[in-house]
């Protein structure tokens, strides 16, 4: 049983979010911030392109499709990502 709460953490580590609690059957993080938001569709988007539906599946329960969206918006506003004709977003060079 150790072990599934080992992995269930990892991802919260990964993001960077502060766990408020935890048990054997749930974690509650803090919500990301702006500008930690940002950072994780960042990294996200390092691994492959994605659309706004596939972040907001991964980051279901965080943050919502419009704060998502905002975030992509203040990327691609900014020159550090850039959207392609399918819906994909995708991040510019390397930061």
């Amino acid at each position: 049983m150790e072990e599934l709460g080992n992995e269930r953490n990892d991802p919260m580590k990964k993001l960077g979010l502060k766990v408020v609690y935890e048990d054997s059957e749930v974690v509650v993080v803090r919500a990301p911030t702006e500008d930690q938001l940002i950072r994780i569709i960042t990294d996200l988007l390092r691994d492959k392109p994605m659309t706004v539906k596939e972040l907001h599946s991964i980051l279901s329960g965080l943050a919502s499709e419009d704060k998502i969206r905002r975030a992509l918006t203040r990327l691609v506003n900014d020159g550090r990502a850039i959207v392609s004709h399918d819906g994909r977003f995708s991040i510019v060079g390397l930061e």
